[in-house]
């Protein structure tokens, strides 16, 4: 009998086909109808290797896609998204290729690789009662539509698997940072910047201040990271600015420092006479601790082991992805599945081709290992795994 990462080898054109497929049907996140017309195909290509069509769920104007296989309880939820970072037209500039054993194109790590890989996993199972595999459209937005979808079908489950990229190295992502977005409004008075500027209250000054505040809520010891980013003020020139804002980033290690910097958030207050606040947003994701997937990396490590890969390795990462939700919510969660490459919304981005059959592999027998249900009867070599923090 063929060998799990061989059988897996000789899907690859296959495998390699479908994800063309994909990344030629350009899906970026704020256009509605390319979310729609990307559903459309993989929904076909979903079909065609788990022999049934997906249920359809479009909230908000996103497309999302469900497939709930067999009859039993839901025990492994497989959790994925279509929709990309890349606008209309990305292909012109950055075409799908595969050469020298790299495989390009925009959206091909994220995460249209690992949606590919998902299919091909549990179709290679025998018994695929009681997956669930969430495909949604609205991922690098934020989720906005499709967080209560995601922490419905995660209620319950034995694990959630995030078919993100993996991280450097084909480290999967054991731990990620909480997410908060906020928006602070200013709100001044306008006056001629040359005949009375006096009579104004500058709201490009006011958001100084306030962007100068905010910054120092940052902990570098905890790990935490408070960055102004979209920055506006002002109409004119030659106008006091009565109007401005700036949205803030927030990324967090754990609850207590999501709690202490939207505490802070909400208590920042005008320090020019006249100027008006407005705080808005909060947190979006919270954090995917490492105690939540700690049982499920043993598992995937033994299960490497058994299969030749060699030992694992596990990263903690500061960008957010759905498992947070899952986490959240306290159902175990392993993100990282998916392939194996770089340069994520870069110029780079690209997967590894000839990991792909391994890493496919690992994926479909870590699914079987849990429909199982056996815990792991022996435990992997702490020294094997490396856990790396960026």
């Amino acid at each position: 009998m063929a060998s799990p990462v061989r059988s897996f080898d000789a899907r690859l054109p296959a495998i390699l086909a479908s994800i063309e497929q994909l990344v030629r049907c350009e899906s970026p996140t704020g256009d509605l109808a390319a979310v729609a017309r990307s559903a459309d195909v993989v929904s076909r290509l979903g079909a065609a290797l788990l022999g049934s069509d997906p249920e359809r769920i479009v909230l908000e104007g996103r497309t999302h896609l469900r497939w709930q296989l067999g009859k039993g309880p839901r025990r492994v939820l497989l959790l994925g998204h279509h929709d990309t970072v890349w606008p209309m037209g990305s292909l012109d500039t950055h075409p799908f290729s595969v050469r020298e054993g790299i495989l390009r194109g925009p959206g091909c790590l994220d995460m249209k690789s690992g949606l590919v890989m998902a299919f091909h996993a549990v179709a290679a199972l025998e018994d695929t009662d009681g997956i669930t595999l969430l495909v949604t459209g609205d991922e690098e937005l934020g989720s906005p539509s499709s967080r209560g979808l995601i922490e419905a079908e995660a209620v319950g489950c034995r694990a959630a698997l995030v078919l993100e990229a993996a991280g450097a190295g084909g480290a999967l992502k054991s731990e990620r940072k909480g997410v908060s977005l906020y928006r602070v409004e200013v709100r001044g008075r306008a006056a001629h910047a040359g005949l009375e500027p006096e009579n104004g209250v500058n709201a490009t000054l006011e958001a100084a201040h306030q962007v100068l505040a905010v910054a120092h809520l940052a902990d570098a010891t905890a790990g935490t990271t408070v960055t102004p980013t979209v920055l506006a003020a002002g109409t004119t020139t030659n106008t006091v600015p009565a109007r401005g804002s700036f949205a803030v980033d927030v990324r967090v290690p754990d609850a207590g420092e999501q709690d202490r910097v939207d505490a802070a958030m909400r208590a920042l207050r005008p320090v020019l006479d006249g100027a008006v606040l407005k705080v808005t947003g909060g947190p979006n994701r919270p954090p995917l601790a490492a105690s939540a997937s700690a049982d499920l990396f043993d598992r995937a490590a033994l299960l490497a082991t058994s299969l030749s890969l060699g030992p694992l390795s596990a990263v903690a990462v500061g960008g957010a992805s759905d498992g947070n939700f899952t986490a959240g919510i306290g159902t175990p969660t392993l993100d990282g599945l998916g392939a194996v490459g770089g340069g994520a919304h870069a110029d780079d981005e690209h997967v590894v081709v000839n990991e792909l059959p391994a890493r496919t592999a690992l994926l479909s027998a870590l699914v079987e290992d849990l429909l199982r249900g056996d815990r792991p009867t022996t435990q992997p070599t702490r020294g094997s795994e490396t856990v790396v923090r960026s």
